[in-house]
């Protein structure tokens, strides 16, 4: 089936056969999509993509504002695992323009609130009720704005998932705003913290996160960057593709 959707990109004549694209991600787990050790979905994914397109994509793994700020600076050709913020528009160029076509995307993920056990935090998808305090959330995630949108007070401190759940954990915050995946991820590994947590059954917020090109890149590579989100949604739509993710997410 890989064969299958690479030779049908190949064929669809849409960027030059060579080339190397430069690629930032966050250096740290982002599970399943991207892992501490440079792996994860999206990077099986965009290897499939550049496989099919004839590029080799290089990979530089950052902290998430100085990975932005790279492709601000055109100091690399993308950033991935970015979900929509109006103001990134100003860091690069999301597949569709504005607002961006979900087709193009590598994938989704949704936020839930994690609280303590008998917090008397609730969440029913449109009222947060029993919060004294911020929400806790990482540093430049976008799910930050969204609470604000809501009247929520945010405590963005935390540089990674570890660090902001152990903030709840120690009572530093009430609640945290996380990814679904690095929260399975994390309670997993850390037992004391399943005992002591809870995930609140309404998510919070799903989002489609993209593959976010540099203005240069787009202007200089219009015809390229075309191709590879074209590429990213014949891929990501792939039986081959699908039956990994569903199983990757399983584990």
């Amino acid at each position: 089936m890989v064969a299958t959707v690479c030779a049908s990109l190949s064929l669809s004549g849409g960027a030059s056969a060579g080339g190397t694209v430069k690629l930032c991600m966050e250096d740290r787990d982002i599970r399943p999509w991207i892992t501490r050790d440079g792996g994860g979905l999206n990077v099986v994914l965009l290897d499939r993509v550049a496989s099919a397109l004839g590029l080799r994509f290089e990979y530089q793994r950052l902290p998430w504002k100085r990975c932005l700020d790279k492709l601000k600076a055109n100091q690399v050709d993308g950033a991935f695992g970015a979900s929509f913020k109006p103001e990134r528009v100003a860091y690069g160029v999301y597949p569709g323009g504005v607002p961006p076509d979900a087709h193009k995307r590598l994938n989704v993920d949704r936020y839930v609130l994690v609280s303590r056990r008998a917090s008397g935090v609730t969440w029913d998808g449109k009222t947060l009720g029993g919060l004294r305090g911020a929400v806790g959330t990482q540093l430049g995630y976008s799910v930050a704005d969204d609470l604000r949108h809501l009247g929520i007070p945010v405590d963005e401190g935390a540089p990674g998932a570890a660090e902001l759940m152990h903030k709840v954990v120690a009572e530093h915050v009430m609640a945290a705003a996380m990814l679904e995946g690095e929260v399975r991820n994390l309670l997993s590994e850390t037992p004391r913290y399943a005992r002591i947590l809870q995930v609140l059954p309404v998510p919070l917020v799903e989002k489609p996160y993209y593959l976010l090109l540099s203005h240069a890149f787009t202007t200089v590579q219009a015809k390229r960057a075309e191709a590879i989100w074209n590429a990213i949604e014949k891929v990501r739509e792939s039986k081959d593709y699908q039956t990994l993710e569903k199983l990757t997410i399983q584990q």
